[in-house]
């Protein structure tokens, strides 16, 4: 059948060059990013209810919507959080694999149904869902060098000039705002001045919808007789403070007018005053872009780029503004590292080739054979919808080592008849190909079938396991192709019979090493054979060797500390900052701004930022503040105590003394999506409709015991119930004696202390709010409520405080809900020397010993997908096993000799780990697909001796014979191929700089299960095919000799 393409090897290369112009079709339109879409879909839906404290947010925003949107269509869990300053976000989670759009039109509609349960303030607010992309590529600060404009200025001059254009990028799935400063016209009441007038906060609200509208009065002479028309045009709405102080409110008698200036001052200025943001010491905003899914992250970076160069030449003069997160600069340098890593891989592959086949021309055919398989396989990568990522190329890194095999064993058989004697390459060729064909198939059937369960595993390991494994067992069937194609025509032509007169005479420096190489490998290969005696006369050896190597590879798994992914140093720290309840924003602003002296004297730290009024865990609030760092480029950080957690170790030791503040410092986390830092995730729940102070209570008694827990670096919860608040009560008897609804004095203290959304203006093309709220000198402290009046039905003017009673107390600024119960979401870090896998079990274990009955827990984020990804594994690992036994069982046409490969496996799987745990590796996935892969290729090279040694046996031979001859013969090319893999993953295992724990996780475990599987594993298959084949034989009886063996090498 493969003849044609040995006889025609223009057909052949014809193959070839198509699949490398397919794939560098597809290298050119494929998008690239860091990882895949990793993280679930996430839909978010917030609204606003101005003035209202956390617990009635929850009861009457959050509950009513939360009821209509459980159970929605591929949903896996919801959280939502209530605030005090209003504010209600629902972040509902769904399936991996879900279609974003489709989930936030479901989402939708859900909310819809539950909008007529509102309040009508948070319905004329507006209620956004929206899909929330977990892909941050890109975000910046500006910032005034001089001081010159403050961080409204800076917020709007950001929102009118530069978000826009970014908005329009292609690939830009959102853009987010740091600072809150948007403008909004701010009408600042004077209680006293309005009721010295008899007014009310609904009065000014009734002038503002009489006086600042928007209007269509019509047209003047059209279709009429007259020659000329006239567009009627009404002034619209108002546009400047001065404009609004002369809006009136009332008449008098005597043509006097009172005007909205009489009580109360107008401005121009912030919807939100509560955050402030610093950068190098600098007032400043901030924007982000987050990236769709399936776009370019280069290209869209590079737009983004773009358009804040052009814009900085427009900037008024002491405007400046700095890159903060830069996905292309880790995209950049862990993908050159990984290139680099291809180029030092392929290089050493064919070394060790070069070595052991002795010649130029047979090296020269696989080193043409590898860049196809791993060209061409960029155009599968791009029908499965794949990007170029550090998964994809990982796997392209390890395909190298793996795909040379094929053309290996083909130049080796070729060679092997040339020793013969044969005098013609091509017919050589032929007579090769007629035997190998089918153990390239059988080979190549093996290698990929470990890869189809993989496409079973769900959630966000399943892109994992995907990604990586598709791409390799892509790149191994194009290396099949190429073996029974490209390869066999390439030997016809370059590969020449031998002269057995040179190579008994050799001359020059190479020629006398490869007599030397070849000397010591045979002196080797006998005692090797001599060894493989001694074992199968004593076969318990063997057996005893395999259980030993079973029991490690068992005690391994259960004590190689857990993770998900590597906690890879992503060339940025985030600080979280914590003061006492009630600390004001100018406080919050001394502690940020002293941290950030400290943090901008370490030399390491490039740009550092800081926001007071929020946080990246519990969210906005006066006594909450965070930090950005942005550390060094890579190559400039190569000191031991340069990495991202030594810096982090450094910010925890040099802010220990500064009191009155809990602060914390992480790095950036390696997938985003899943929060803020690569720490541990859980969700601590009530189930008991109990108090807050009984839910403090056991929170209370889990953070001291976890806190206490040597594997806890630290733990934190944002659930505090000693903010303190004014109980507002109201006497119904009185308003009732007083003709004043319960309703109007609510209203007029919402209008006073709340605030309320008024009316629009538009302005700078764009539209704004107009809010009215009482001015911030009267309503600082308690008593200013004495100053506020409302109106009774006959028109009086009544102190509020008639009616209404404050009581101080205390509560949660927040409040949480997972899954309908009320929660605290708790996050953390486990200690240096601990996993992520001992955290977890440490939160069990204190959970189970604090807990009230009714109190329970579940893990949420990257914790949550941890734990399912773990239990997954296991049946993955158990189904490859299977494919590969039932595979074997068809080829071997038995069920009992596929044992013989398969109890060689754990010889190799027991060497990864050992590696592991020597190198500090954690078992995370990336070290799991790395198992995967070895399950493969170790049984590749137990297949090598098994069969041949089988073919020995049905030649007529005794089954140590067999087992002899089959060891004998596949020693050199098991050894070259297995060597070519473990010299071209060295690389991956010293890996510095960006990326590099990512790829020493990959790189140790596959080259220290290849080395100790191939090394402990030659001397055992031979001693597995004497026992499993006898057994055979003792059911199936002895076959007939058929042939003589086939020589494949």
């Amino acid at each position: 059948m493969f003849r044609k393409f040995i006889e025609n090897p223009v057909l052949s290369t014809v193959i070839s060059i198509i699949i490398v112009i397919l794939g560098l079709l597809g290298l050119a339109s494929l998008p690239i990013s860091q990882y895949p879409e990793i993280a679930p879909p996430t839909v978010v839906v917030t609204a606003s209810y101005q003035g209202a404290s956390a617990d009635v947010v929850m009861k009457s925003v959050i509950v009513p919507l939360e009821e209509q949107i459980n159970g929605v269509e591929n949903m896996t869990y919801m959280t939502s959080t209530a605030s005090s300053n209003g504010t209600a976000s629902i972040t509902i989670f769904f399936k991996q694999g879900t279609n974003p759009d489709m989930a936030a039109v479901n989402v939708q509609n859900r909310v819809t149904k539950a909008t007529s349960l509102l309040p009508n303030e948070v319905i004329k607010s507006g209620i956004t869902t929206s899909k929330q992309l977990s892909s941050t590529a890109f975000s910046f600060l500006l910032y005034s060098k001089d001081g010159k404009y403050d961080e409204k200025f800076l917020d709007n001059y950001l929102r009118i000039n530069i978000m826009p254009e970014m908005k329009r990028v292609e690939g830009v799935g959102g853009t987010e705002i740091y600072s809150s400063q948007e403008y909004s016209m701010r009408i600042w009441l004077k209680p006293d001045a309005m009721a010295s007038q008899g007014l009310v906060p609904d009065d000014i609200i009734t002038a503002l919808k009489e006086q600042n509208i928007e209007a269509a009065p019509g047209k003047i002479g059209e279709n009429s007789k007259e020659s000329v028309q006239y567009s009627l045009k009404f002034t619209g709405r108002l546009e400047n403070p001065a404009e609004f102080e002369n809006i009136v409110l009332r008449s008098g008698k005597q043509g006097s007018l009172l005007h909205l200036k009489d009580v109360a001052d107008i401005e121009f200025g912030a919807l939100d005053y509560t955050t402030s943001l610093i950068t190098q010491g600098k007032v400043s905003s901030g924007g982000a872009i987050s990236q769709i899914s399936g776009s370019n992250a280069r290209e869209l970076i590079i737009a983004c780029e773009d358009i804040l160069k052009k814009a900085s030449k427009d900037f008024p003069p002491g405007l400046e503004y700095h890159t903060f997160l830069n996905a292309n600069d880790f995209l950049d340098a862990s993908i050159e590292k990984v290139i680099y890593t291809i180029i030092e891989a392929f290089i050493l592959v064919f070394i060790v080739v070069f070595i052991f086949l002795q010649d130029f021309r047979s090296t020269l055919i696989p080193a043409i054979a590898v860049p196809v398989s791993i060209i061409g396989t960029f155009f599968f990568l791009k029908l499965f919808g794949f990007t170029i990522n550090l998964l994809t190329l990982f796997a392209l890194v390890l395909a190298i080592g793996i795909v040379v095999d094929d053309a290996i064993v083909v130049v080796e058989a070729v060679h092997a008849k040339l020793d013969q004697g044969a005098k013609s390459a091509k017919k050589a060729t032929i007579h090769a190909m007629s035997e190998i064909s089918g153990a390239i198939i059988s080979i190549t059937l093996i290698m990929s079938a470990v890869f189809i369960p993989v496409t079973f595993i769900t959630g966000s390991a399943g892109v994992f396991y995907k990604q990586f494994g598709l791409t390799l067992a892509v790149a191994i069937l194009i290396s099949a192709i190429n073996a029974l194609t490209l390869s066999p025509a390439l030997c016809a032509i370059l590969l020449k019979p031998h002269d057995s007169e040179k190579s008994n005479h050799p001359k020059g420096f190479l020629p006398r090493f490869y007599a030397s190489f070849n000397v010591a490998f045979e002196t080797v290969t006998n005692k090797y054979i001599n060894a493989v005696r001694f074992l199968i006369r004593r076969k318990w050896i063997s057996l005893v060797a395999i259980a030993i190597f079973g029991l490690i590879f068992y005690a391994l798994i259960k004590t190689t500390p857990t993770g998900f992914v590597p906690n890879d140093d992503g060339g940025a720290i985030f600080g979280n900052v914590v003061l006492p309840p009630s600390s004001t924003l100018e406080r919050t602003e001394e502690i940020t701004k002293e941290i950030d002296s400290i943090a901008r004297s370490i030399p390491e730290i490039e740009l550092s930022s800081t926001l007071s009024g929020m946080d990246l865990i519990h969210g906005s609030g006066g006594s909450y503040g965070a930090l950005f760092i942005r550390l060094k480029p890579w190559n400039e950080r190569k000191g031991k105590t340069q990495d991202v957690n030594s810096i982090v170790a450094q910010l925890f030791a040099k802010t220990a003394h500064i009191k009155g503040a809990s602060i914390i410092f992480f790095a950036a986390p390696t997938l985003q999506g899943f929060g803020n830092s690569n720490g541990f995730e859980v969700q601590l729940q009530d189930k008991t409709g109990g108090s807050y102070q009984n839910f403090d209570k056991n929170i209370g008694k889990f953070m001291v015991a976890i806190n206490q827990r040597p594997e806890i670096m630290y733990a934190t919860s944002p659930f505090n119930i000693g903010f303190p608040e004014m109980e507002v009560n109201v006497n119904v008897a009185k308003c009732k004696d007083a003709g004043v609804s319960v309703n109007t004095v609510l209203n007029t203290l919402q209008g006073y202390f709340g605030g309320i959304y008024a009316s629009d203006i538009n302005k700078f093309g764009k539209q704004y709010r107009v809010m009215l709220q009482s001015h911030p000198d009267y309503r600082a402290k308690e008593s200013d409520i004495n100053k506020v009046f409302v109106r009774t039905d006959k028109g009086a003017m009544a102190p509020i405080s008639e009616f209404v009673t404050l009581k101080k107390t205390y509560g949660p600024e927040f409040i949480n809900r997972f899954n309908l119960f009320t929660s605290t979401t708790v996050t953390g870090a486990p200690n240096a020397g601990y996993s992520s896998g001992d955290a977890i079990k440490a939160i069990e274990e204190v959970a189970a010993q604090t807990l009230d009955r009714g109190y329970t827990y579940q893990f949420s984020g990257l914790t949550k997908e941890e734990l399912s990804s773990g239990s997954q594994t296991t049946l993955i690992f158990g189904l490859c096993l299977i494919f590969i036994y039932f595979l074997l069982s068809a080829q071997y046409k038995s069920y009992i000799l596929p044992f013989s490969v398969l109890l060689s496996l754990p010889i190799g799987l027991a060497g990864a780990f050992i590696f592991a745990n020597l190198f500090g590796v954690d078992n995370n996935i990336f070290l799991q697909i790395s198992l995967i892969m070895l399950i493969g290729l170790l049984a590749k090279n137990a297949i090598l001796i098994v069969e041949f040694a089988l073919l020995h046996r049905l030649s007529g031979r005794s089954l140590v014979q067999s087992a002899i001859f089959g060891a004998r013969a596949r020693l050199r090319p098991i050894l070259m191929t297995s060597f070519a893999f473990i010299f071209g993953l060295i690389p991956l295992m010293i890996a510095t700089g960006a990326g590099a724990l990512s790829n020493r996780s990959i790189g140790t475990a596959a080259v220290g299960g290849m080395l100790i599987g191939t090394l402990f594993g030659v001397f055992v298959i031979p001693v597995l095919f004497i026992i499993f084949q006898s057994m055979q034989e003792k059911v199936g009886g002895v076959k007939e000799p058929v042939h003589e063996p086939r020589v494949i090498d």
